[in-house]
């Protein structure tokens, strides 16, 4: 089993989401009710979430805290999903010799999620503009 297979196995309860993001169980369900996640459910109907839900919860929380609005959260976030998804069907359907060639837009999404992650947990020492030669528009 891979890494990303255990990251969406759904494992958490939202009692213990809760603890880990500080997020009430009513913003959780609000997030979900706006597509932003999509917990798996069991047959009971009770919500399970995967690390990847739990991280999303967090970059969601991040976002808000620096003053996006729920409509701007979901753009970001979908057009995050939709450069992802892009890049593994690029990567099937290249051939195994290609693979490890990446151009400069994939390159710049790697970079920007490295800081966005790094930024999210504290761990930037970068100035501002020190990687903008990275990020201009081509």
């Amino acid at each position: 089993m891979n890494d990303k297979d255990r990251r969406s196995m759904p494992l958490f309860g939202i009692g213990i989401v809760m603890k880990l993001t500080e997020l009430t169980a009513r913003q959780i369900r609000y997030y979900e009710e706006n597509d932003l996640i999509h917990p798996e459910r069991t047959k009971g109907n009770q919500r399970l979430f995967s690390f990847n839900d739990v991280d999303r919860l967090l970059e969601i929380k991040n976002y808000l805290d620096k003053g996006l609005n729920l409509a701007g959260i979901k753009l970001l976030l979908t057009d995050e999903d939709s450069n992802v998804e892009k890049t593994e069907e690029k990567e099937k359907a290249l051939p195994k010799e290609k693979k490890s060639v990446l151009t400069d837009k994939e390159l710049r999404a790697i970079l920007r999620q490295e800081i966005t992650e790094a930024n999210r947990f504290g761990k930037a020492n970068l100035r501002q503009g020190e990687l903008a030669r990275f990020f201009v528009n081509r």
